[in-house]
């Protein structure tokens, strides 16, 4: 049964008992930043138009409001003499650890094509008066392969991309929220048949209904990181993610441990690297009234030329990098979360007057430092003098922000924020899931691997968004299923979410006070606390209950005002990043079961290892006077080889969830689980395995042959 919605496009069909509407498209985009445009438009150009767009909120999102001093783009070398080759680049990515070759060589492949698309669009990527596209180095870097348009690099790309979506005429619907995937899963296969989206425009009154479904074949999921799962980020407001759905529905994890962490301000949320770091500020704490202001970096860096000298070099060292905490600038990043994490103050950058002295002794910098900041011309004054000199809109970024901060006046607060996950939802060689027709692209995708050059997420996102479009466009043109076998598979997913929003609702009527707020407030705060840049095997356990408690008795917990759109939103929500955070956290116990170590942006307490050293002088080789939690044992590539797959396996008897423990596929290894849970637990089971890395591909590339296979199918197989 049909008729018309106020849903452009859709049909009202009544699946589970009610009238819902229903849209239908071959490719269903879900996101708006720089990567779900990207998907978009390349579909387009390709031929297949047949596309909708969903998203959260069109104007929200970290490619559209997140940033540095000089956000970079990371791609192939596009000037000078200097010698760059893809194999060389796909090396680079590759050599990150823990990253899947085929991707690596995908991303160095793509990247001058993704990058190109995006200048003839319209962003202004600087160039020679002879068209060379000049970069420079950025960390993990071998080349000069960085390049910029200014704090907001990403927000451009969105910009220009999604004026040519709406050029091409490509619909989108906004304030929709991912509830959940339709999936069949029939044995061992499963496919995707659409998604159910909660219209956070509509009232639950029961005049239209809050929800919406999509029936498709392929769904590409640009829904960023599941930057919802931590109060203590540089991600902006808006950014949530939806990754929760994605593992409820069976798709598989990769990577999940390996977050980025860095300074960033949070008040407004923007990452505090680049020159906000060479100018040298003062770094000072207070009690959390503002009150007992006093320098703390002296504690632990009693020589103020090696202090100045870290502090200047996180400039361009920016992520909390494990391996620099030992002797380096990371040493910085520590001293701060010892500040507001374990004592409980707050950190500030302070650019109004110098380190330690009253005059700038840049004499006492070390040479890398001291050089730099001579030929910047900046060796005097006071840091807000040196920062306008070197980067006037730097200073000026800040006075245009909310909250507005004028860093000639003011103090600017920052701590150890979570800026990015490097892990995600799996992707192939064509960034397909093992869903079929399920294609995570974006930060939402785990492409990368423990470290990766600054900009290369910009760089991957364009990548993945092209590979799955190139992929979808010759493989996946087929309609959707019926209507009657997309209803069937999407009864069990729309009954469990009216159930949900009805108890939750209840319960709110029944008198219980909407925990909806605190919840995610709650969950978010011990993420940070427990399981941030520096976790310990006792730390993530001691989470992991917590979220398990919440997560298993939801629905017996969870309150609702359901005359608030913001409440009913957040019912689904804070399912969402519960249920990301028990899949995060079971991946992290597992990680330190496996023998895993400190690497990348993560410190893991090691009683048996070191404490940061004194770096310096007689007694560099000394450890410094620090808290125990900050023992820890590096990595030293150990695992660089393998990649930690996750599963979540649906808890028994539920239709609208991932497969039973016995289908899931079992290409070897197969999937275990770290700790032991009821088959019936509402919570799910967590399960994991460790594989090789895929190798980077060395196939043949005589030109004559792949002219013969590209005539055939293109090469996209």
């Amino acid at each position: 049964m049909t008729a018309t919605t106020d849903v452009p496009g859709a049909e009202l069909h009544t699946i589970a008992g009610t009238d819902i509407p229903v849209i239908t498209a071959n490719t269903v985009v879900v996101g708006t930043g720089s990567a779900g445009f990207c998907a978009a438009d390349r579909l387009w150009e390709l031929g297949t138009d047949d596309i909708v767009m969903v998203t959260d909120k069109v104007g929200a999102g970290a490619s559209r409001n997140a940033g540095s001093d000089k956000q970079t783009y990371y791609k192939l070398s596009l000037s000078g003499a200097e010698a760059d080759s893809v194999d060389e680049m796909a090396q680079t990515l590759f050599s990150g650890g823990a990253m899947d070759g085929d991707n690596a060589l995908a991303e160095a492949a793509l990247s001058a094509r993704g990058f190109l698309r995006l200048c003839d669009l319209g962003v202004p990527f600087p160039q020679s008066r002879y068209g060379e596209f000049v970069g420079y180095k950025t960390d993990h870097d071998p080349r000069r392969r960085g390049t910029s348009v200014g704090p907001y690099t990403s927000r451009s790309m969105v910009e220009q991309l999604e004026k040519k979506v709406a050029r091409n005429g490509t619909p989108i619907y906004d304030d929709c929220r991912v509830v959940d995937l339709v999936v069949d899963h029939e044995g061992r296969s499963s496919a995707v048949r659409g998604i159910l989206l909660l219209r956070t425009d509509v009232p639950h009154d029961g005049e239209r209904s809050p929800f919406l479904l999509v029936r498709c074949t392929n769904v590409v999921y640009a829904t960023g990181g599941p930057a919802g799962i931590y109060a203590t980020r540089v991600f902006p407001n808006g950014q949530w993610g939806a990754s929760g759905a994605a593992y409820r529905a069976g798709v598989h994890g990769k990577n999940l441990t390996e977050w980025q962490f860095g300074l960033a301000s949070t008040k407004p949320r923007w990452n505090v690297s680049g020159t906000y770091m060479q100018v040298v500020p003062r770094f000072v704490s207070t009690d959390a009234d503002g009150g007992d202001e006093r320098e703390f970096l002296t504690e632990a860096i009693p020589d103020y030329g090696r202090m100045l000298t870290l502090v200047f070099l996180k400039g361009y060292q920016w992520p909390f990098d494990i391996r620099k905490a030992r002797d380096g600038s990371s040493l910085i990043d520590l001293l701060v979360y010892r500040e507001t994490v374990l004592r409980g103050r707050r950190v500030f950058l302070d650019f109004r007057s110098n380190p330690v002295r009253e005059t700038f002794d840049h004499a006492e910098l070390e040479p890398e430092a001291l050089e730099y900041l001579e030929k910047a011309g900046v060796l005097f004054g006071t840091p807000i003098e040196r920062l306008r000199h070197m980067n006037e809109p730097a200073y000026q970024f800040y006075l245009d922000k909310n909250p507005y901060v004028d860093l000639e006046q003011e103090m600017l607060e920052v701590d150890v924020c979570a800026q990015h996950n490097n892990g995600g939802l799996l992707v192939d060689a064509w960034w397909q899931s093992n869903i079929t027709g399920f294609f995570p692209v974006g930060e939402a995708g785990g492409a990368h691997g423990v470290y990766r050059p600054g900009g290369a997420a910009l760089n991957s996102g364009q990548v993945g968004a092209t590979r799955a479009a190139q992929f979808i466009a010759a493989r996946r043109t087929d309609d959707p299923v019926d209507p009657d076998a997309f209803a069937g598979a999407a009864e069990p997913v729309v009954a469990g979410a009216i159930a949900l929003a009805e108890t939750a609702a209840a319960r709110r009527a029944g008198g219980a006070p909407d925990n909806t707020g605190d919840l995610l407030t709650q969950v978010q705060e011990l993420m940070s606390a427990k399981a941030g840049p520096v976790r310990s095997p006792e730390s993530i356990q001691e989470a992991l209950v917590q979220v398990h408690e919440w997560l298993s008795t939801y629905s017996d917990l969870i309150s609702a005002d359901q005359t608030s759109r913001r409440s009913m939103n957040r019912t689904f929500l804070v399912r969402d990043i519960l249920t990301t955070a028990y899949i995060y956290l079971s991946a992290m116990a597992d990680y330190v079961g496996h023998g895993g170590k400190s690497r990348g942006s993560v410190l893991y307490t090691d009683p048996q290892g070191q404490l940061p050293l004194v770096g310096y002088g007689e007694n560099a080789e000394a450890e410094l006077d620090l808290p125990e939690l900050f023992r820890f044992t590096l990595d030293g590539g150990a695992l660089a080889h393998e990649v930690q797959e996750t599963a979540w396996v649906a808890p028994a008897g539920d239709a609208s969830g991932a497969c039973a423990p016995s289908e899931i596929p079992t290409a070897e290894p197969a999937f275990s689980e770290i700790l032991a849970r009821e088959g019936a637990d509402p919570a799910g089971l967590p399960v994991f395995r460790w594989r090789p890395v895929r190798p980077l591909p060395t196939g043949d590339d005589f030109f004559e042959n792949v002219w013969k296979a590209y005539r055939e199918d293109g090469n996209v197989h």
